[in-house]
């Protein structure tokens, strides 16, 4: 299980952008059998700050996309990784624009 390349280039700019902001610093990838994890720390030592799942098993259910807040709870579920992604974009709206 993984991404496609489509998939990871839009979570990479993301990530990028977030980095360039001063939000994010490391990243980790986990491919497990059931499900792909794409995780962001600020620092390397803490738990992640937000992590992106994809489960293709829960595709015709509530979505494969799911967001992880820091502290485990689902911030967002879907079928569509832009809609998964859109609360980390608004964030980083929102530091652009205060």
């Amino acid at each position: 299980m993984g991404f496609d390349r489509f998939e990871l280039q839009r979570i990479l700019n993301l990530y990028g952008r977030m980095v360039a902001a001063g939000f994010w610093r490391d990243y980790a990838m986990d491919f497990g059998k059931d499900a792909a994890n794409f995780a962001v720390f600020r620092r390397a030592a803490e738990r992640p700050q937000a992590r992106i799942e994809k489960r293709p098993s829960l595709r015709s259910k509530q979505g494969m996309w799911t967001l992880f807040g820091e502290s485990g709870q689902i911030l967002k579920r879907g079928h569509e990784l832009a809609g998964v992604l859109s609360p980390l974009e608004r964030k980083l709206l929102k530091v652009v624009e205060g």
